[in-house]
């Protein structure tokens, strides 16, 4: 059964796949390290020690083929892929074989520029449209895989 797992630390949709995923009966899993704990009525929590990556770890540890996953991390949206997952992140954009390389190219540009002493812009404020949009995208994905 496809489940959907939430990278929780700072994640701003966690209410909204919740409900998406109640409304698919789907199980939800949030997972989260121990300086960002959470819990949720309908879904479990697994709190992982503080650590580099320590989440993305045990999360893609977990996932399965078929699983949704909801994360803005483009290096744990690429292991997902690899896993036959289906990662989404929290503006509904859907990661796969098509954009990811492109994704994680920009993400070490970045950083090479970081680290050269530039800046780079953060991103937009949220605003109540983005978790619609969200929503509307997550659940365009259940409804596509819940197909297969």
């Amino acid at each position: 059964m496809v489940k959907v797992l939430i990278d929780a630390d700072g994640c701003p949709v966690v209410d909204q796949t919740i409900a998406a995923a109640r409304k698919y009966k789907l199980d939800v899993i949030l997972l989260c390290d121990t300086s960002h704990e959470m819990y949720r009525e309908g879904a479990e929590t697994v709190t992982v020690s503080k650590g580099p990556d320590a989440v993305d770890f045990v999360l893609v540890n977990r996932v399965k083929k078929g699983d949704i996953v909801v994360t803005q991390d483009y290096g744990l949206a690429a292991m997902v892929l690899a896993k036959q997952g289906y990662p989404i992140d929290q503006n509904g954009r859907l990661y796969s074989e098509e954009n990811i390389d492109q994704l994680l190219h920009g993400r070490h540009i970045a950083k090479k520029i970081r680290q050269g002493g530039g800046r780079m812009k953060g991103p937009k404020k949220r605003k109540p449209e983005d978790n619609e949009k969200f929503t509307m995208n997550l659940e365009g994905l259940i409804e596509k895989i819940g197909t297969r």
